[in-house]
């Protein structure tokens, strides 16, 4: 029996990593349950599976919370604490669900306590990818990928020699804006944004499926995750969303990973690897697939996906700058302060405009991360309002 912590378990990722616990019963034991703020949703979890320990990261959303009696489950607060327990004794696999750059230091700290890890959050190889990959080999650490596209090279790889990669075939949907122009997109509305085709996701990562930021991402945590160049990296767009990624082999062989859309396959590969069990994940059928498309994705449109190739390139802070500014972006645009499309001046701004510094450390990072942060706001208050 697997023992799982849980960080971000009120999440789109957490609470589907928690179906698949319940339709996987004796193969797993929830040892952490953390989340940030959602204090109901939360409880029924700790009530639900009796983790030995439950985190809620914000204050205020704790001392809600701790008046209430969940018999041996310890129940604590604050940043700190969430931080505090990756490395919580009885563990064997940490599930890193929580969104952002908030993600990297628990991540680290996981990592440092010999931890493996199942790797939702992508912006930890994205902002910390040369740390975070080196301190992995230091202790003898999994990092087991959760997005789809990343468990499809990770399983396509198996028993095969990285070195013989030629290339990674990232695919992507497109989301609800392919085949648009700028022009059609300059008064995008929220709710437009929102509407995903074929994936049900938290906001924040549909609006960056919508701009395309989230597949620039990926193509950072590629990099990280499979020791590639950036140049052996080709998004393509897959309308349907049943290829969930390829890899290319040095004697023009192509390996996919095929499955329907649904995140609990991957989360559940991760969480039970090495081994394969039954999921209630629909199954494909090929007679009724009538057509598999793909497009080469428009790079002028939607130009978050150069940003992400430019700032992978330069390396250093940059890759950090650009998910900081990105966070910051979709943040206010969620909030109504800006336009969809000016998410690409918020992000150019910064990267034109923070020093790039070589071989970061954590505290460069978190330093970069607040000061872009802090620049980004100050040309949204200025600039775009």
């Amino acid at each position: 029996m697997k023992k799982i912590a849980i960080l971000g378990s009120t999440g789109s990722i957490g609470t589907q990593a928690l179906d698949v616990v319940r339709n996987l019963p004796g193969e797993f034991k929830i040892s952490v349950l953390a989340a940030n703020s959602n204090v109901e949703l939360f409880s029924k979890q700790v009530e639900e599976f009796q983790p030995d320990l439950a985190v809620l990261a914000d204050e205020e959303s704790y001392k809600i919370l701790k008046i209430k009696n969940f018999g041996k489950t310890i129940l604590t607060g604050g940043r700190q604490a969430f931080i505090d327990a990756t490395t919580y004794d009885d563990t064997d696999i940490v599930l890193t669900a929580m969104s952002g750059f908030a993600g990297l230091e628990p991540t680290i700290k996981a990592i440092e306590s010999g931890k493996n890890i199942a790797l939702a959050n992508k912006e930890t190889l994205v902002v910390g990818g040369e740390i975070v990959t080196n301190l992995a080999k230091k202790f003898g650490v999994k990092i087991l990928p959760v997005d789809s596209e990343h468990g499809a090279f990770f399983q396509c790889l198996q028993g095969e020699n990285y070195k013989s990669i030629e290339k990674l075939l990232l695919t992507a949907s497109g989301g609800p804006f392919r085949g648009k122009k700028t022009a059609e997109l300059k008064n995008a509305t929220k709710n437009e944004v929102l509407a995903h085709p074929t994936w049900n996701m938290g906001q924040k990562i549909t609006v960056d499926s919508a701009s395309l930021v989230n597949k620039g991402l990926e193509v950072i945590e590629a990099k990280w995750l499979y020791g590639v160049d950036y140049n052996q990296i080709q998004v393509v767009v897959h309308p349907q969303s049943i290829v969930h990624s390829m890899v290319e082999f040095c004697d023009g062989s192509i390996i996919a990973q095929l499955a329907a859309p649904d995140m609990r396959l991957p989360i559940q590969y991760a969480l039970t690897y090495p081994d394969r069990k039954i999921s209630p994940v629909k199954k494909l059928d090929f007679w009724q697939i009538k057509n598999l498309t793909f497009e080469q994705p428009d790079f002028k449109t939607f130009k978050g996906l150069q940003f992400a190739y430019d700032a992978g390139n330069a390396g250093g802070t940059l890759p950090c700058t650009f998910n900081a500014a990105n966070e910051v972006a979709v943040e206010n645009f969620l909030q109504g302060k800006i336009k969809f499309l000016q998410i690409y001046d918020v992000i150019e701004n910064a990267m034109l405009k923070r020093e790039v510094k070589k071989n970061p450390t954590l505290e460069t990072l978190l330093e970069e991360d607040f000061e872009t942060r802090r620049l980004s706001e100050k040309f949204i208050g200025s600039e775009l309002n």
